[in-house]
């Protein structure tokens, strides 16, 4: 049975969700008639904010017609549309892809076809994984074994395949004795150390995120980290996988956002906003050099779901993209994002807890520390992450805190993340309360 209460600042890990009503661009309304803005998507999903009858019309229309012509019987005018539509964002030759229904989907396929390919290839020996710590890749086991997000992993980790395992990027939180300059080559150099520990005939692929989402904090890639460690993989036969489950589809403004580290990798994974959260869609895009050795060795990637290409939910998709293309909102958000990071960052600066405000687009994290000059996180004891969730729901906002982004226990980020057409109105409202939460929250640990 649900329940049902209100959330409480002494006890906050037991507060009650509220029961949602319905939606409304960046608002939502519980039963109880409370009105909530929505900072976050959610969890970095809903680019168009909610009930956009464009999208829902698409949707109807395409229910009207036929929910799901299995993929592999049917293609259908949905697929073709969205094939193009994600190949002409990705650039060179990543136009190959697998459709599926959320990012964890997206990256298991997305290990299966790194795995097929060197099978494939004639180098069935490259099996291991490489991945970093402060990160996240899924839910099922094996993204799981990938994701260095401790509290997530905990309960399975005598279950979860060894993974290599290499230092967060992070420039607000270097390797000790690394000066910020150095840190790409630092991080490259260590990546390098993993791939000849492992044996370089054994590695398939290193994986990561050009912006850390729910692990770090929004954590973006530093100056000249991606092509670094891109050229190491290179260098060694190891596939470099993207993952933009989060941090693409448009959320920093560009929307392949490897491209903006000036990299293209072998495989990108992409979901929440490829749809908006209007139906479930995600996509694991290779380039053609890997479709062509698929089709060579076993007719195409070995990996596919009942799900796979569902008709409605990439008309849900199509709509989708085609609303941000009609309306320049990924140009919107590049120029936009930025302005709003500084205007948050001025109205916090009474607050030294805030340590760091970072991100690129609309994508951006906010870490809270203990003691600014020496970046000492909060005792997790505290709970603050919890504190600042129920004091945002309180008063009517909803934004991503999160818990463990130093260590895997210390540590408290909040993420933000609205809809690419938030109102100047609907901005103004979030910062304001995500003010006022934060102040509350710190208050109560100070």
């Amino acid at each position: 049975m649900a329940r049902t209460g209100t959330a409480s600042t002494s006890d906050v890990s037991a507060a009650a969700l509220p029961r949602v009503s319905h939606g409304r661009g960046s608002h939502i309304w519980d039963v109880t008639g409370k009105r909530y803005v929505d900072g976050s998507g959610g969890p970095a999903v809903y680019c168009l904010g909610h009930a956009d009858p464009r999208v829902n019309a698409a949707v109807l229309a395409q229910m009207e017609k036929i929910a799901h012509g299995y993929r592999y019987l049917f293609t259908s005018d949905p697929l073709e549309e969205m094939t193009a539509i994600i190949a002409g964002h990705m650039g060179g030759d990543l136009c190959e892809m697998v459709f599926v229904t959320g990012g964890t989907e997206a990256v298991e396929s997305a290990m299966k076809i790194a795995l097929q390919y060197h099978h494939d290839s004639g180098a069935p020996g490259r099996v291991r994984f490489i991945a970093r710590h402060r990160s996240w890749h899924g839910n099922t086991l094996m993204a799981t074994a990938l994701s260095g997000f401790e509290a997530r992993r905990r309960a399975f980790a005598g279950a979860l395949p060894p993974v290599g395992r290499v230092s967060a990027a992070n420039a607000y939180r270097p390797p000790a004795g690394v000066a910020p300059a150095d840190l790409a080559a630092h991080l490259a150099a260590e990546l390098e150390a993993e791939i000849l520990r492992l044996g370089p005939e054994t590695v398939a692929a290193f994986i990561f995120e050009p912006v850390v989402g729910a692990a770090g904090g929004v954590v973006p890639a530093p100056p000249g980290y991606a092509q670094a460690v891109a050229e190491v993989c290179r260098r060694h036969g190891v596939l470099v996988i993207s993952d933009e489950v989060m941090c693409g589809s448009g959320r920093t403004g560009i929307w392949r956002a490897s491209a903006e580290d000036g990299i293209l990798p072998d495989i990108v994974t992409v979901a929440k906003g490829l749809s908006g959260g209007y139906l479930p869609l995600g996509a694991a895009v290779f380039t053609r050099r890997i479709g062509d050795v698929l089709r060579r060795g076993h007719g195409g990637p070995l990996t596919g779901h009942t799900y796979t290409g569902h008709t409605a939910c990439l008309a849900a998709g199509v709509a989708v993209q085609r609303i941000i293309a009609e309306e320049g909102l990924l140009a919107h958000v590049r120029r936009r994002g930025p302005a709003w990071q500084e205007e948050i960052r001025a109205g916090l600066a009474d607050l030294p807890e805030v340590g760091d405000v970072r991100g690129r687009g609309y994508f951006i994290g906010l870490e809270l520390v203990r003691d600014p000059a020496t970046k000492e996180p909060f005792d997790p004891a505290l709970k603050l992450n919890e504190r600042v969730r129920a004091e945002s729901l309180a008063r009517g906002l909803i934004c991503y805190p999160m818990g463990g982004n130093v260590d895997g226990v210390r540590g408290d980020v909040v993420i933000l993340a609205p809809p690419y057409n938030a109102t100047e109105d609907d901005l103004a409202e979030i910062a304001d309360k995500l003010g006022q939460a934060l102040r509350a929250a710190l208050a109560q640990v100070r």
